[in-house]
């Protein structure tokens, strides 16, 4: 079965452990900032603070809560969606979406077309601008550490159990009895959104307010390009058939010597 992670938001004390730890076990560049002056990428960091070697980040939120100010903070990084629009954009297979879970990435079978930056609907994705060979960078939920039944690494580290791994339907009938239980708002994000993600959350406070995508289709995004999609071989082909000919006909009374 797929798995997933579980994120209760108001446990989260933003100690950055869960960070700390996806650096260390994919042996990430220490600095955050390296390949900030970009083309494409300004000094002003981006709204989710993702980069290159930030497959994860903790952003922290004051909000208004009953009349009070309350601070939270919400760990980001690619949602790995059950139908992932990167993954049907990547016509180099370079990114696949793993039976249990994990939406990796292989810059082997990677061109540099970005398309999958522009189909993710959550912005998770970034781009090696600096590299001389450059590829896309992003979580990858530590796929060989969840083949072998053992939970990402960011997960394994957090001490207030604002993270859990599990199977995705179990997580779901545990993260509804806890809105029940403490007044959650009535939603976990990520259980219909674009299809739905393997990783899930619940809160206290409106998603909205912490820059949750709250706008986004329920559908899974490939469902509205697939029946095009499979046309693009048939096209490619008669296209290709109709410019040879078009070659012939317009030289069909050319001296083949000259």
């Amino acid at each position: 079965m797929a798995k997933a992670v579980l994120v209760d938001i108001p446990k989260c004390v933003g100690c950055g452990g869960c960070s700390v730890a996806c650096k260390l076990w994919n042996e990430l560049d220490w600095d955050p900032y390296g390949n900030m002056k970009t083309p494409k990428d300004t000094a002003e960091e981006p709204n989710n603070g993702l980069w290159p070697e930030e497959w994860t980040s903790i952003n922290q939120y004051d909000l208004d809560k009953d009349g009070e100010t309350v601070r939270r903070y919400v760990k980001t990084q690619c949602l790995h969606c059950e139908d992932p629009a990167c993954a049907s954009a990547c016509f180099s297979k370079a990114i696949q979406k793993l039976p249990e879970g994990p939406v990796v990435y292989n810059q082997d079978l990677c061109v540099g077309c970005r398309y999958c930056m522009l189909a993710c609907p959550f912005d998770m994705l970034r781009y090696e601008w600096q590299k001389a060979i450059p590829g896309i960078r992003k979580c990858q939920m530590c796929p060989t550490r969840v083949a072998n039944n053992m939970e990402p690494a960011c997960t394994s580290v957090c001490p207030t159990g604002a993270l859990k791994f599990g199977e995705r339907d179990e997580l779901l009938a545990e993260a509804k009895a806890i809105i029940k239980e403490n007044g959650y708002i009535d939603k976990v994000f990520g259980e219909e959104e674009v299809g739905g993600t393997s990783w899930l959350y619940i809160s206290d406070t409106p998603f909205e307010e912490m820059r949750f995508r709250t706008d986004v289709t329920t559908r899974p995004l490939p469902s509205y390009t697939d029946k095009y999609m499979k046309a693009t071989p048939i096209v490619g082909v008669g296209w290709a058939a109709v410019l040879a000919g078009l070659y012939v006909y317009n030289n069909k009374d050319k001296d083949p010597l000259d």
